[in-house]
């Protein structure tokens, strides 16, 4: 279904809940509410409030996950350093079977 046909469908419902005109006004401002907030459930709307809850939460994940990154490229980062640092002493020990290649049979 378009949004057109969603908001006419809408309107139509607001129309209809606006038929007892001699209902009182909280009563409208009710019944205008609950039309309005079924809607925005069927159209998969959320409230700004848990929107700004969401953004927030996904802030501090894409923050989280960027130190997370960093720590893991430090931790490559040393790793490659230690693993460039030692003799090739480590590849001899690894050298079983005498090719020179370092690589276990």
């Amino acid at each position: 279904m378009s949004t057109h046909d969603r908001f006419e469908r809408l309107a139509k419902q607001i129309g209809d809940k606006l038929q007892g005109a001699s209902q009182a006004p909280g009563d409208i401002q009710r019944n205008v509410q609950g039309v309005l907030r079924g809607a925005m459930e069927r159209m998969d709307i959320v409230s700004r409030e848990d929107f700004d809850i969401m953004m927030d939460v996904l802030t501090r994940t894409r923050e989280r996950v960027e130190a997370l990154e960093a720590q893991v490229a430090a931790l490559e980062n040393a790793l490659y350093s230690e693993r460039a640092s030692q003799p090739d002493a480590a590849l001899a020990e690894d050298d079983t079977d005498g090719s020179g290649d370092g690589v276990q049979p």
